[in-house]
């Protein structure tokens, strides 16, 4: 039991960290720092040095600042305004009306952005205006919204899963693939519950359904033809081989600069905006990761992840009870941490029982970030939630209330792709020359 009280002596002091207020990152370091001065001969600082710089200057992760700096440059032009007006025609018939425009357009910006906060912001601060002066119910407004949000984790190019494939040692390329289908398959989801919702609240529904003509919606979602075609070049250069995810995040921000350009929101300050806001969050992101790497090197040398892999194989667990003890461990440890910080932090001891138990790893990364998702919509810590705190006027449990469907919704994509992996597992199978 040696491994179980090594365990214990990193969480507590991982914990007192946290609890006084010092960032992730650097509470990651201390533990580390802490655990080698005590476990190891090894010089801490050569250690340190080397392991942060090995992470930081790693080619794949060049994906993340480029394809951070391609949703800050569109979330800067009139895209909300043309999700909203591209979208809303074609679904005026659908019950639920208006309300899959949450959905919808979560879906596609979070095939721009691959943040769930920024998807949040983009889509609400056209949809709730709209959707309010159109009478809609607030609380189906504020839940759609919050948990189609979160969409942005999943559907590529996602953030969450270049950091997962790096700490992972896993092809990005892949697990951009992996998640399309995931992606759709629980927007599909979120689109089944407003439907049912919206059948079983007629009462609560506006009375009037705006009508449009063919060409009314023909010329409307024209305004939308530059990001498909954008989305479609980059997860369409990834699919096909042409690019890797550097390459392919290359290539969106062209893409968005030219799109921005020709919208005439590019502007200077613009411009040193997008560029300000995507090395604040890139260096965040990068800091954590590097914090988490040197945390599983020291880790490494006690021997723990090993340990811990070796103790938990012994009991003897089924792989369906592994995943039910980690589905619970992430949604308690997510009402407390970011989803990204919640993924590098247990991934130095997680990963080895995962490989021990036989799961493919690019099918756990779709399932982790799943389950990472519903972070975003549980108090106290949800980043979804603060964002719409500030947007919609309304405190943290109400929103955390009206999205809770939601959740349960994201229990149950959880379920299928633990039923049915291939949900995660046959694209990428059918990849042409995948490239890291």
């Amino acid at each position: 039991m040696d491994e179980f009280y090594l365990t214990i002596f990193f969480i507590v002091i991982l914990l007192f960290f946290l609890g006084s207020g010092i960032w992730v990152a650097l509470s990651m370091i201390g533990v580390s720092t802490i655990g080698m001065m005590l476990f190891t001969t090894r010089p801490v600082g050569d250690a340190m040095a080397t392991t942060i710089w090995g992470t930081a200057s790693s080619w794949t992760l060049a994906a993340l600042p480029l394809f951070v700096w391609m949703g800050e440059i569109l979330f800067r032009t009139n895209l909300s305004e043309n999700l909203f007006k591209g979208l809303a025609p074609w679904l005026t018939k659908l019950p639920g009306s208006l309300l899959h425009v949450n959905v919808l357009g979560c879906a596609i910006f979070a095939a721009i952005s691959g943040s769930s906060a920024a998807t949040v912001a983009t889509v609400g601060k056209m949809a709730i205006p709209e959707l309010r002066k159109r009478n809609y119910p607030e609380k189906i407004i504020i839940g759609t919204l919050a948990g189609s949000g979160t969409l942005g984790l999943l559907i590529p190019p996602s953030i969450i899963l270049i950091i997962y494939g790096v700490t992972v040692e896993e092809s990005i390329s892949k697990l951009f693939v992996a998640g399309i289908i995931p992606g759709i398959f629980l927007a599909l989801l979120f689109m089944m519950y407003v439907v049912m919702w919206s059948l079983f609240n007629k009462k609560l529904m506006p009375k009037t359904v705006e009508n449009f003509s063919f060409r009314q919606k023909i010329i409307n979602s024209a305004e939308l033809l530059p990001i498909i075609i954008l989305i479609t070049a980059v997860i369409g250069s990834i699919y096909t081989g042409i690019a890797t995810a550097t390459e392919a995040a290359a290539l969106g921000v062209v893409g968005a600069l030219i799109l921005s350009y020709f919208q005439k929101s590019l502007d200077l300050t613009n411009f040193k905006l997008s560029i300000l806001g995507a090395t604040k969050t890139s260096c965040m992101i990068i800091f954590i990761l590097a914090g988490t790497t040197f945390l599983s090197l020291a880790m490494g040398f006690t021997g723990l992840p090993k340990n811990l892999a070796l103790w938990i194989n012994s009991l003897d667990l089924s792989p369906y009870t592994l995943i039910f003890v980690l589905t619970i461990f992430y949604i308690i440890l997510g009402m407390f941490l970011d989803g990204i910080s919640a993924v590098v932090l247990t991934m130095a001891i997680v990963e080895p029982m995962i490989r021990q138990a036989g799961f493919d790893m690019i099918w756990f990364g779709i399932y982790l970030v799943l389950v990472v998702e519903m972070s975003q919509i549980t108090p106290p810590v949800g980043f979804n939630l603060f964002v719409l705190q500030n947007m919609a006027n309304k405190d943290i449990y109400y929103i955390a209330k009206a999205a809770f469907p939601l959740f349960l919704i994201m229990i149950l994509a959880v379920v299928a792709i633990v039923l049915f992996p291939e949900l995660a597992l046959w694209l990428p199978s059918k990849m042409v020359n995948p490239l890291l």
